[in-house]
């Protein structure tokens, strides 16, 4: 089964506002995010190597645009084809997550603005949508790596504006982290997001591009990151 992830919501335009005034980031800020166009990179594909992000902030930006891509695509299949036996809180809890990752998509379209990586297909056919356990292990896989994928990029944005959205936005994807992990078992909230003494767990970008590049049609790759902050 593959599923666009340009799919769209039919409140995206209304969400995006909502967005931006939960984020707290402003006229101003949204002028710095969006100065990232002004540093537009030509996103070429090729067969081997995919869609380069680019380096710096802006690459960073394109990194989470993949991550949220992704996962708004996954949780738009969720909603649109539920699975077996979903109640009517998990259809509410879920479909708020769908809400939030799209948010977070269209939020690094705007801010990227010319710099933004191409719109992304995904490959769910691993993923067996009818199943509760299927569905709710690969929503635990997304959130905890987005987590760990936030933490392992966060200390290398430069720009203190692109900082404080992306600490806002990693804080969100906590919480779906916490919200599935309990779904799977009661009671649970950190599956996956500490380690055995109880430190966060992060991943680096070339670390983390392999595992979104599984779900990926279009594979994305870092070539020209530079990883010194």
């Amino acid at each position: 089964m593959k599923t666009e992830t340009e799919l769209k919501n039919g409140g995206v335009n209304m969400a995006r506002r909502s967005f931006l005034r939960y984020a707290g980031a402003g006229a101003a800020a949204i002028g710095v995010l969006t100065a990232a166009s002004s540093c537009h990179k030509d996103h070429n594909v090729t067969a081997s190597v995919g869609i380069d992000i680019g380096s710096g902030d802006v690459g960073i930006l394109n990194f989470a645009y993949a991550l949220e891509q992704l996962e708004a695509a996954f949780y738009i299949q969720v909603i649109a084809t539920p699975y077996s036996g979903m109640t009517s809180a998990e259809l509410t809890g879920l479909t708020s997550i769908r809400d939030h990752e799209v948010l977070h998509r269209e939020f690094f379209k705007k801010a990227l603005g010319a710099a933004a990586i191409p719109a992304l297909s995904a490959n769910f056919s691993a993923i067996n949508f009818t199943s509760r356990a299927s569905v709710l292990a690969a929503a635990a896989a997304f959130e905890n790596t987005g987590v760990t994928a936030y933490d392992g990029a966060g200390y290398l944005i430069v720009n203190p504006d692109y900082l404080t959205v992306a600490g806002k936005i990693v804080s969100v994807e906590a919480r779906h982290a916490a919200y599935i992990a309990n779904l799977i078992t009661p009671g649970s909230f950190v599956a996956g997001q500490v380690d055995t003494n109880a430190v966060n767990v992060s991943a680096t970008i070339a670390e983390v591009l392999p595992i979104a590049n599984t779900y990926l049609t279009t594979k994305v790759s870092a070539k020209s990151f530079n990883y010194v902050a």
